[in-house]
């Protein structure tokens, strides 16, 4: 069999690896795309964009029964049928025509089967027919393979057949009751839409939700939630788990006390999708998350690269996206032996990765965070002043929706006068985010951001 020769190999087509072979394309590349699944990935089909179309709808219910005259127009809940047709338009019914002909029009072709690294920039991909085809890389390897559910090891977990994100964004038929593992981001969010939806909802959380944010994101989630009707148990984990002869899945708690529900999600972290990769071949642990430095270069292997969740970074699908940029165009400057910029916030480097991630938890409230929290700051060793506003006393809180709840945080360094970090939580505060994180990124000093007028009457002021 004769290999096929490329300039560049990218393992993945999902937003991230396609942002890969984009920039590496027009940095005059050739380059081959090696998809298993659906080309556009875990955000297109099963993440992000299911996801935030499912939340939309009791988003913007609540949002109406929030304002006087609004309100009363509204004379329903959620309909949950129209809702998944929107959801099934959106992910254009898990067909991915229209993604491989964007790949097509940018010059980048595509060979669909499970991908391997089978020796120095070799990889064999393997066909739904088994068929093989062996590509070659001129220059380099990226791998984008992303990251999947991580299932616990509790006992009788797996044979209950328990749903990982991708069910929960792709149900068509909504349970009467869900059980939830995790208080994360997914366990959250999937929390809020089941509610939305009419499910009885119960989140295990052993401690407590959204703990990667500010302590009060959490609190004010957790407070929604229960007013929404859904139970929230913390400080607790799950023993053992079954279905009883009904159907059910029956969790036992390490309290004594049993839950029980139609469906339980698993929403408890996530595994990078590397197990059979072929890592072995290059001398590489599979299964493994992957080591890279600030180019996304692979430590120990010069032609390997790893973009998003799988170098786990920052499992974001922005992020990654951000990633893949910088990769790609690195990939094509040393390809061409061109100087390459990896200095901190060079063209070639992901240095936003470190301090200035920003992230929206598409719950209710929403939660909208970039860089430091207080307690990171601190760690991080930063003389900070933190400042904190009830964004009720903003005049355009009272705009958005009437007795607004919500609150932020900032967090300046007072050495260097500039912002760290900023929280944000509230209807619709996931809009406010992206000014925050120009000023962290660019590093703007307070004196000059007092310049920055806001518009008025907005929650932005």
């Amino acid at each position: 069999m004769t290999a096929r020769e490329y300039d560049l190999i990218v393992i993945g087509g999902g937003p991230v690896g396609e942002n890969v072979a984009d920039r590496a394309t027009q940095g005059g590349l050739s380059v081959v795309v090696v998809e298993s699944e659906l080309v556009g990935g875990e955000c297109s089909y099963w993440a992000c964009i299911p996801s935030k179309a499912m939340l939309r709808a009791g988003a913007a219910v609540r949002a109406a029964q929030r304002v006087k005259g609004a309100a009363e127009a509204v004379t329903g809940d959620v309909d949950v049928a129209r809702t998944l047709v929107r959801r099934d338009e959106l992910v254009h019914n898990w067909d991915d025509t229209s993604q491989v002909e964007w790949l097509q029009g940018a010059g980048i072709d595509l060979v669909r089967g499970h991908g391997r690294l089978t020796g120095e920039r070799e990889v064999t991909v393997t066909g739904a027919d088994g068929g093989e085809t062996e590509l070659v890389a001129r220059h380099a390897v990226v791998v984008s393979t992303g990251s999947a559910a991580l299932l616990p090891d509790i006992p009788g977990l797996r044979g209950v057949a328990p749903w990982t994100s991708r069910e929960a964004t792709g149900v068509h038929d909504v349970p009467a009751s869900l059980a939830v593992l995790g208080g994360g981001t997914v366990g959250t969010e999937m929390a809020t839409l089941y509610a939305s939806f009419g499910s009885t909802v119960t989140v295990i959380a052993r401690s407590g939700l959204l703990r990667g944010v500010e302590p009060f994101a959490g609190e004010a989630v957790e407070k929604a939630l229960t007013e929404a009707g859904t139970t929230v148990k913390t400080g607790v984990e799950v023993e053992r788990v079954s279905r009883d002869d009904a159907g059910d899945v029956v969790l036992a708690l390490s309290d004594g006390s049993e839950v029980r529900a139609a469906e339980v999600l698993v929403a408890t972290g996530r595994v990078p999708r590397t197990e059979d990769l072929g890592l072995e071949a290059v001398g590489l642990e599979p299964g493994s998350w992957l080591d890279v430095d600030d180019t996304l270069r692979v430590r120990g292997v010069d032609w390997l690269y790893a973009v998003g969740d799988v170098n786990h970074r920052a499992l974001l699908t922005h992020q990654g996206k951000y990633q893949g940029r910088a990769a790609g165009d690195v990939i094509a400057a040393r390809a061409k032996a061109a100087d390459v910029d990896d200095a901190p916030w060079g063209r070639h480097v992901a240095t936003a990765d470190h301090t200035a991630v920003p992230q929206v938890i598409f719950t209710d409230p929403e939660v909208a965070a970039v860089g430091h929290t207080e307690k990171s700051a601190r760690e991080a060793g930063l003389r900070i002043r933190v400042i904190d506003y009830d964004l009720y006393w903003i005049a355009g809180a009272s705009e958005v929706a009437d007795d607004y709840q919500g609150r932020a945080r900032a967090i300046v360094d007072e050495e260097r006068r500039v912002l760290v970090g900023a929280t944000f939580v509230g209807q619709d505060v996931g809009e406010m985010l992206h000014a925050a994180t120009i000023a962290i990124v660019g590093e703007v000093p307070i004196e000059r951001l007092w310049h920055a007028v806001p518009s008025y009457p907005t929650i932005s002021e």
